[in-house]
């Protein structure tokens, strides 16, 4: 972002006319999610309705710059690891910061140019900075309508350890869990193997405010904790460790409803790890780099009435988070059918292969038509507090 204001002495030129909604594509950003944000970004970019949608790209650089991108994103190149991130190009996106102005400008080459308008911002950025409600807040004070929940709803359902507190007090059943704090393990590391003890194996340590299933291990024994957790500090200073549930992995997505409509689950699904793959869960490899290892079974084969519970605590976890526009939430449902989240994730990933549209697909709502759907619903809410 620049500091740099229209009254320093670069030129800046007027705003282009625009007659069709004008839509910010803002992905990137500073999380180890960054690839597939990126990864995101370009298959949205592909399937927006280009004949009622001019489309702005903005990407945010691994070191945090806000570059404006053309339409064909060469800007985003391929890393050594083979996946994508965005470069600076030598640009500067400036955000409106007071109400009632819309305007989005960049410095270029020295001079201040009018982008302009914008009347919605589809952040498809995912992790810390970015799906955590900064950026939300951020959006907030520039008075600008977006896609996806706000900031409480995001903030909270980052934090995984938040995120279960609010569902208890809605008495949502969730996964039994402890919380080590930054330093703690350091601090208190008989107490907390304790803890473990009692949570039982196998347990899962992950990263309390990471996505994508960065940084999680699966461990069996005590002895296991210490790398574990070092594992998981490389993406977070605070780490969540949870009870290994017997039961199906469950997904299902939610759309906001808009203008008073209620919240609307899609068709659960279920995600089977191949057992012929090196995957010991649906890990970060499964989920992105190894499309093979991963069946998607949708809707899941459950009975009737397990289906709608999971639909039903789908949407009351969206609606206790108050949650907007789109969300996954990923539950277990045990031998005796009863439900219990693991966690929500208030930017899923978007790829046609991400479970989130993939889901929705089934249900009988098309990728390009769920783009659309989410546009239409920030285009629907006022900007700023609501």
């Amino acid at each position: 972002m620049s500091n740099l204001s229209a009254s320093q002495t670069q030129t800046e030129q007027s705003a282009p006319a625009q007659s069709r909604t004008s839509v910010v594509v803002l992905f990137g950003g500073r999380s180890g999610e960054h690839p597939i944000s990126c990864i995101t970004a370009k298959s949205v970019l592909g399937a927006i309705d280009r004949t009622r949608f001019d489309i702005i790209p903005v990407g945010i650089t691994r070191g945090g710059q806000w570059v404006l991108l053309d339409q064909d994103l060469t800007d985003v190149v391929t890393g050594e690891d083979g996946l994508p991130f965005v470069q600076d190009n030598g640009t500067e996106v400036i955000l409106p910061l007071a109400m009632g102005s819309s305007e989005l400008r960049v410095v270029r080459d020295g001079k201040i140019e009018s982008v302009g308008t914008v009347d919605v911002v589809f952040p498809l950025v995912h992790g810390p900075f970015g799906e955590d409600g900064t950026l939300q807040g951020l959006l907030d004070l520039a008075d600008l309508r977006y896609v996806g929940p706000g900031v409480f709803a995001s903030a909270t359902g980052m934090d995984k350890h938040h995120m279960k507190v609010v569902l208890q007090g809605n008495n949502i059943p969730v996964t039994p869990f402890i919380t080590v704090q930054p330093g703690e393990w350091q601090r208190s590391r008989e107490e907390i193997v304790a803890k473990v003890e009692q949570l039982g194996y196998p347990a899962f340590v992950k990263p309390a405010r990471a996505g994508s299933s960065l940084g999680i291990s699966r461990i069996t024994s005590a002895d296991q904790l210490d790398e574990a957790l070092t594992y998981a500090h490389k993406h977070d200073p605070k780490v969540l460790i949870e009870v290994g549930i017997v039961g199906r992995e469950i997904e299902c997505a939610v759309l906001g409803g808009g203008e008073g409509n209620p919240s609307r689950a899609s068709y659960p699904g279920e995600i089977a790890v191949s057992g012929e793959s090196d995957h010991e869960f649906y890990d970060f490899e499964a989920k992105y780099l190894d499309e093979e290892a991963v069946q998607l079974s949708c809707p899941a084969d459950l009975p009737e009435d397990v289906t709608e519970l999971v639909r039903d605590i789908a949407v009351r976890t969206f609606d206790a988070l108050g949650c907007e526009g789109l969300s996954r939430v990923d539950v277990f449902v045990q031998e005796d059918g009863s439900v219990i989240v693991n966690e929500i994730n208030t930017m899923p990933g978007f790829t046609p292969v991400s479970m989130y549209p993939r889901m929705w697909e089934r249900t009988g709502l098309p990728y390009s038509e769920l783009v659309t759907e989410l546009i239409e619903l920030a285009l629907a809410r006022p900007a700023g507090l609501r």
